[in-house]
């Protein structure tokens, strides 16, 4: 079995955007690097279910697997497109919630953090 090169180029650089924004501060920018993310893996799961083929199911025809395409890539695929969509929908929400409450986008370190950090700080890590 051989890959598209190109393909698993994309995929690769979809999911480094997709993680570079995941990591980025901004709701509206976690979002998309959410959605980059589950379209570098999709077309990782499509690429890694092999090459193009027939339908797997073909009215009068042979039964046989050669040349037949992998249903279950692109089963996986269609669910993980629901999945992403869903998570989209509620991380639109949740940014549009987080606006109206603090007018601002960016997501802000919370203090109870800041406390149990310092409180680490202060720990002796050979006990």
């Amino acid at each position: 079995m051989s890959a598209n090169l190109v393909l698993l180029l994309v995929v690769g650089v979809l999911v480094a955007c997709g993680v570079y924004l995941i990591l980025e501060r901004v709701v509206s920018k976690m979002l998309l690097g959410m959605i980059l993310l589950g379209n570098g893996v999709n077309i990782l799961i499509l690429t890694m279910g092999g090459p193009d083929g027939r339908p797997p199911i073909l009215p009068g025809s042979d039964t046989s697997p050669e040349g037949m395409a992998d249903p279950l890539a692109q089963a996986l695929v269609l669910t993980a497109i629901v999945i992403t969509m869903g998570l989209a929908a509620f991380v639109l929400a949740l940014a549009y919630r987080a606006y109206m409450l603090t007018t601002t986008e960016d997501v802000s370190t919370d203090p109870e953090d800041e406390k149990v950090a310092r409180r680490r700080e202060g720990e002796d890590p050979e006990e």
